[in-house]
């Protein structure tokens, strides 16, 4: 089976200001290839793109971001096999991260890889989370 992009349907409230981004910077949100859905790195960014000032909510948002392509693909949060996040400031943020962390994954967990980096692709942003996530077959 070839891979094939995941379609984000046109009006979809958590995307549709990201359309031009996907196609300048030459990259899907999300791809389905041989059972599993690989998602970008979303970041914690509001629809108009803007960032809350805090880790708690640029993770929420990057989680709900996350969530959505779940959605789309009929899929959810269970489905996610192997996740990676990459934290700016780690050892001042983690806590604030894993408290939202733990809000919306539950067991039985994903394999989940922690990163600490020097930044983002804009200075005001503090988290980026990439996933994997099995089809339903």
């Amino acid at each position: 089976m070839a891979p094939e992009v995941l379609q984000i349907p046109h009006g979809n409230e958590m995307f549709e200001g990201y359309r031009a981004a996907f196609e300048k910077y030459g990259f899907s949100p999300a791809v389905k290839s041989r059972g599993f859905l690989f998602i970008s790195g979303q970041v914690g960014a509001r629809p108009d793109g803007s960032a809350p000032e805090d880790v708690a909510g640029q993770s929420e948002w990057a989680l709900k971001r996350i969530k959505e392509l779940l959605r789309i693909a009929g899929l959810d949060l269970s489905d996610l096999v192997d996740v990676t996040s990459y934290h700016v400031d780690i050892e001042e943020t983690l806590s604030d991260f894993m408290e939202v962390k733990q809000r919306f994954i539950k067991s039985p967990f994903p394999a989940w890889s922690i990163i600490g980096i020097s930044g983002l692709s804009r200075p005001e942003l503090k988290v980026e989370i990439k996933a994997v996530a099995a089809l339903r077959e």
